[in-house]
């Protein structure tokens, strides 16, 4: 997929304000400081378009990108970062919950996962929320630059395999950097692929 325009479109704190034109969404969410700033900027081409921030916690809105004057991109909050208020991780919490099961132009949620770490109580915790309420959604690991590729290699197969104890198979798998632009073709592509099913429909 050729991105030939992506500009923001607005940002919402309640789900009643997001973008009600019918246009397809694909929304991404991990927990704080997971890189996914730095992913947006990657996969649309535009370095400074999602605010990359050194902080944590940045993003308290439902961000909306429009790309190629046909789909969002839609930036979500990330989860579970302990230094805001417990006021402030509830309304998180509300307000990623409300868009992700009522949002009628979703089609896919890009889970943002480090790739350097174990698999994370509260990551799991958010994908078995989203396979209990039928949300399609991919993982994607971010930060590969980080590590060796064997390493890499390994630390994800041993995500998979705790995700098959409980999961009768895998969600779709990105393996990303943002640095090295890598995993940018697979997860466009992909979403190129929803959007030729939804234009069938």
């Amino acid at each position: 997929m050729n991105i030939s325009s992506a500009v923001f479109k607005c940002s919402s704190q309640k789900v009643s304000q997001i973008p009600s034109d019918g246009l397809p969404e694909f929304a991404f969410i991990g927990r704080s400081n997971v890189g996914k700033s730095s992913l947006i900027n990657m996969l649309t081409g535009r370095p400074a378009l999602a605010k990359v921030s050194g902080t944590p916690g940045k993003t308290r809105l439902i961000n909306h990108f429009l790309v190629n004057g046909n789909w969002y991109l839609v930036d979500l909050p990330g989860y579970g970062y302990a230094r805001v208020s417990k006021g402030q991780r509830e309304g998180f919490s509300k307000l990623i919950t409300g868009y992700i099961k009522n949002s009628p132009q979703l089609v896919m949620l890009f889970v943002l996962v480090d790739s350097r770490l174990e698999p994370q109580k509260i990551d799991l915790e958010f994908i078995n929320f989203l396979g209990e309420n039928a949300i399609p959604f991919g993982i994607v690991f971010t930060k590969t630059d980080k590590l060796t590729p064997s390493k890499t290699k390994a630390n994800i197969e041993a995500y998979s395999r705790m995700l098959l104890e409980t999961w009768e198979e895998l969600p779709p798998l990105f393996v990303t950097s943002s640095e090295k632009k890598l995993g940018r073709d697979q997860i466009l592509g992909f979403i190129a692929g929803c959007m030729e099913e939804i234009s069938r429909k």
